[in-house]
């Protein structure tokens, strides 16, 4: 996938391409739909896949306290655009002069102007322009004028409940919602995927080390990292998955009072600090909890690692 940072950059200029344009933060179900349509129109005239992203978030410009947490990264952002489909992703700087543009402008001097489509691909819910005031009815009036096709994917639902008509539309709201509540399984499956953290392995107190469970201490950043918990997953070292437990809170048996991302990798040895790794979390274990001695904190860990070996064998 080509990536093209600023729309200043675009050279050779994308004529003829299915464009789709959203901040797409996590790649979730929806977005893979929008783009599996792209990919079908671009199958049938021969151009490429695009996808105008922006970074930063459009509102830490415009509403900063109503910016929402991260799902991905920049890099991680990238790679999923890719593996669902994008042929070419532009990164589009969140600038006030671009924001501030209508609606109407923002389809003729950015859209049409930049990239020349064929067809655009959006989402129902999908706004545009200063304040998003811009809907996919008027991007679908404005492409007969200027020359596109518009086409406007149905939302994609899940149904969590055994009530059939209890559906929930998938976004990257809902996502983050469910992180916070610590539901990773259901939030696996808005994604289409396991959600993973991502960082760098910092040198830590040593205490897992000294019960007989050492962790590999992440520092992630700017990314969302769920509710404090227990939770099994996956540590992803060189491309490889390793079985892990992982705690994510302040370490309330030492007092600690630091938030922390730790995960204990079973049946591993090895050094993995300053290693940038990434952690999968497949399901919530347990709360946090205080322990009258670390003796009983290791009980504790010893019944987490035996659910994760079983969780994970079934």
């Amino acid at each position: 996938m080509r990536v093209f940072d600023g729309l200043e950059a675009i050279d050779p200029q994308l004529e003829h391409c299915v464009l789709t344009v959203g901040n797409f933060d996590g790649v979730h179900r929806a977005h893979q739909q929008v783009l599996a349509q792209a990919g079908l129109f671009a199958a049938n005239t021969g151009g490429p896949v695009v996808v105008l992203t922006f970074e930063p978030h459009p509102l830490t410009v415009v509403a900063p306290a109503k910016a929402p947490q991260r799902l991905s990264p920049r890099e991680e952002k990238l790679r999923l655009l890719a593996e669902a489909g994008a042929t070419v992703t532009v990164v589009a700087r969140s600038e006030p002069g671009l924001l501030a543009l209508e609606a109407e402008q923002f389809v003729e001097q950015i859209i049409v102007a930049k990239f020349h489509p064929t067809h655009v691909v959006e989402g129902s819910s999908f706004g545009f322009g200063r304040g998003r005031r811009g809907s996919p009815q008027l991007l679908r009036r404005l492409g007969d004028s200027f020359g596109y096709d518009t086409h406007i994917v149905a939302p994609v639902t899940l149904s969590f409940s055994i009530e059939p008509d209890e559906t929930v539309l998938v976004s990257s709201s809902l996502i983050r919602r469910l992180l916070l509540e610590g539901k990773v399984r259901r939030a696996a499956l808005c994604l289409g995927r396991a959600y993973v953290l991502r960082g760098t392995v910092v040198r830590g107190h040593r205490r897992g080390h000294d019960l007989g469970f050492p962790t590999a201490n992440l520092a992630v950043e700017d990314q969302l990292i769920p509710a404090d918990g227990v939770y099994s997953g996956t540590a992803l070292v060189d491309q490889r998955p390793h079985l892990c437990a992982i705690s994510i809170g302040t370490n309330p048996t030492f007092g600690d009072g630091v938030r922390q991302v730790e995960a204990h990798l079973l049946d591993f040895d090895g050094d993995l600090c300053g290693r940038r790794i990434g952690v999968a979390l497949h399901q919530w274990i347990r709360v946090q909890q205080r322990f009258e001695s670390p003796e009983q904190l290791a009980t504790q860990l010893r019944r987490d690692i035996a659910f994760v070996r079983a969780r994970e064998a079934s």
